[in-house]
């Protein structure tokens, strides 16, 4: 009787829809009031989420329907020069069928967000701040289905689908042993009786009617791992050329005082690159406002906790750490320098002045 109750739940057809969120860093800054102004970009009316602040809102864009697919369903930039591709991709069917196509469907649209996030390069290109195509990317799948009353009872639900939903997240088209299965449904959470959210690394789970602004979290906590990886890789390039000796030699020029402090040097450089790091970070960090918002508190540091997010954060810290000793450094040699050029000045005045004291003595 047992058997042919959880023959008949996996044959059960669920509806929902499956986002794909792809985001790629496309150069330094992009000038989103030059874009309003003068792209010929279609801009889509965007109403912010209420926990997110003012200062952070992306730009909403709409691409020329011949060109795009169809299952696009919105195109957000980033003053910080990310674009944010969503996918929406509606489905019906047993959610073992789902899992037998997840991955294809993830593949197809790797592919897809390559040929629309180039249309949207070439739109704006000339508003973009050192623009580079593909300079690195992040992507991650949310599935969502909707929620049926013959499955109200959430402990049923896990029992019946839940080795079928952790695979699913971990795109494996067989059933995963007990304890990855348990690992992965360990931090499930939902809001009302009948909600049941599932957080993994690669893609979510979302057994809710109800899920907009699980939507907004999770393409930010993409746009935010993207981010967090391309500091991560820029402060690795400049890491390693000074481990090879590459920015180790400063102009004549800057040890020369006041005229010294006008010059460029790889200390302005790493200084620079430092402050943009740490302004970018603090804002993404502080963009998402959830002051007495429990639940969602509690499911956004799942996600940040999933994208591994603090441990990005946190080795950036320690590259910022050594940019600075390194900046300490360069800026300490510059200092010597300049106090010794000063001092070789003065006694040179004073010798001159001796000179000049003892020649005007013999004179008389």
């Amino acid at each position: 009787m047992e058997t042919e109750k959880a023959v008949r739940a996996q044959e059960h057809t669920f509806s929902g829809n499956v986002y794909i969120f792809h985001a790629f860093d496309i150069g330094d800054d992009i000038s989103l009031e030059a874009i309003k102004e003068k792209s010929s970009l279609v801009q889509h009316p965007m109403v912010p989420s209420k926990y997110f602040k003012n200062y952070h809102i992306p730009l909403s864009v709409e691409l020329p329907k011949q060109y795009s697919s169809p299952e696009l369903s919105s195109v957000r930039m980033y003053n910080f020069g990310a674009v944010s591709l969503a996918y929406k991709i509606p489905f019906v069917g047993t959610l073992s069928q789902l899992r037998k196509n997840i991955e294809a469907l993830d593949n197809r649209f790797q592919d897809q967000s390559i040929d629309d996030v180039r249309i949207v390069y070439n739109q704006i290109k000339p508003f973009i701040k050192k623009p580079t195509l593909f300079h690195i990317r992040s992507s991650y799948v949310l599935i969502q289905v909707d929620t049926q009353q013959e499955f109200s009872d959430i402990v049923q639900f896990k029992e019946a689908y839940g080795n079928i939903i952790a695979s699913t997240l971990r795109f494996e088209t067989e059933s995963l042993s007990e304890v990855q299965v348990e690992e992965i449904l360990d931090s499930a959470i939902g809001y009302y009786r009948g909600d049941f959210i599932v957080i993994d690394y690669a893609a979510a789970f979302a057994y809710d009617s109800e899920y907009a602004e699980l939507l907004d979290f999770v393409e930010f906590a993409n746009v935010q791992q993207l981010e967090l990886r391309y500091f991560d890789r820029l402060l690795d390039q400049q890491l390693n050329a000074i481990y090879e000796g590459k920015v180790h030699r400063l102009p004549a020029k800057a040890y020369i005082p006041f005229i010294g402090t006008l010059a460029h040097s790889p200390v302005d450089d790493l200084a620079r690159l430092r402050v943009d790091i740490s302004v970018i970070t603090e804002r993404l960090e502080s963009s998402i406002k959830l002051v007495a918002e429990p639940y969602y508190s509690e499911l956004y540091e799942l996600l940040q906790n999933k994208l591994d997010l603090k441990n990005w954060k946190d080795g950036i810290e320690r590259k910022l750490s050594i940019i600075q000793d390194v900046r300490s450094i360069f800026q300490h040699k510059v200092d010597i320098a300049r106090e010794d050029l000063l001092s070789v000045l003065i006694i040179l005045l004073i010798f001159i002045e001796l000179i000049v004291g003892m020649l005007s003595y013999i004179r008389h």
